[in-house]
């Protein structure tokens, strides 16, 4: 099939790359004028014939607002665009709604596999009306791994999907990184690395994230070179704030969410005052700056 590709950063070029590896034809558009086989959206939406297809792989919030509002003004009734990035659920449904009032379909797709999806394969969690999944079903195949794309449910369900894996990814890799943390902090000199590839080899906590973990260690065995400090893409603050509305008690990972707020203190003020309560009623000593 012949479809347009909006952002070719890390994952949508790599897509692209994967679609064109697999037969179908991709025209693509991004900022980036050296990435681009187009230098406009109106270019990219004229050059695909009726009914057309537009996957945005751009980052949440106003940048995919604003590609989806443009793209609306420039598509016809019976077009579709597929949201691919990490789009809060709720705004997905909005925009379903929006774009069927001018006859445009929307699928969100909740995608993940990184920088490694080029070659394995990507992990599609599609929400949307079940005809215009069947419709962009040839580009999912080729995109994802055997058994590795699913429609979920309506419009939004595809983000509510991809909002759950990312809140279940922060609190396994909080587990892993207390873990190993034990491990370096003991009396032993374990080599981190072995461990990590042992406990690959039919151990229950074997994972795809453990075997990442074994390369990042075998680059660098102190990651010496890596600060502590963790960022969040956001759908982790959705996962808790939805896990909130719900009154669903998500422990896990609602700390492992606010053990990346911790790791980009440089130093807590928190701490200094736990510090400095528990030396006004025990005399317990502190460490002076």
């Amino acid at each position: 099939m012949k479809l347009g590709m909006v952002g070719l950063g890390r994952m949508g070029a790599n897509m692209a790359e994967r679609l064109r590896r697999g037969g179908h034809e991709v025209i693509g558009y991004d900022r980036n004028p050296a990435a681009s086989d187009v230098d406009s959206l109106r270019k990219l939406v004229d050059a695909l014939a009726a009914p057309r297809a537009v996957w945005v792989m751009v980052p949440a919030g106003e940048p995919t607002e604003g590609t989806v509002q443009e793209l609306a003004d420039l598509l016809q009734p019976g077009d579709l665009i597929v949201d691919g990035g990490n789009s809060n659920y709720r705004d997905s449904k909005r925009r379903a709604e929006d774009l069927a009032a001018r006859g445009i379909r929307l699928l969100d797709c909740g995608t993940s596999g990184g920088i490694w999806g080029l070659e394995n394969g990507y992990c599609l969690m599609i929400g949307g009306e079940r005809d215009i999944f069947a419709r962009m079903e040839p580009a999912f195949r080729t995109l994802a791994p055997a058994e590795g794309y699913a429609h979920v449910g309506p419009a939004g369900a595809g983000h509510y999907v991809k909002m759950v894996h990312n809140g279940i990814e922060y609190g396994l890799l909080q587990a892993y990184a207390e873990g190993f943390e034990l491990l370096d902090a003991s009396a032993y000199d374990f080599d981190l690395r072995q461990i990590a590839a042992l406990w690959n080899q039919g151990s229950v906590v074997r994972s795809w994230l453990l075997e990442l973990a074994e390369r990042a260690l075998q680059n660098d065995p102190a990651l010496a070179s890596i600060a502590g400090y963790v960022e969040d893409s956001g759908e982790g603050r959705w996962t808790i704030q939805e896990a909130i509305d719900r009154d669903v008690p998500a422990l896990s990972l609602a700390y492992a969410l606010f053990a990346r707020f911790r790791s980009r203190q440089k130093e807590s003020f928190g701490a200094k005052l736990i510090a400095a309560l528990r030396q006004e009623f025990g005399g317990h000593r502190v460490k002076e700056q």
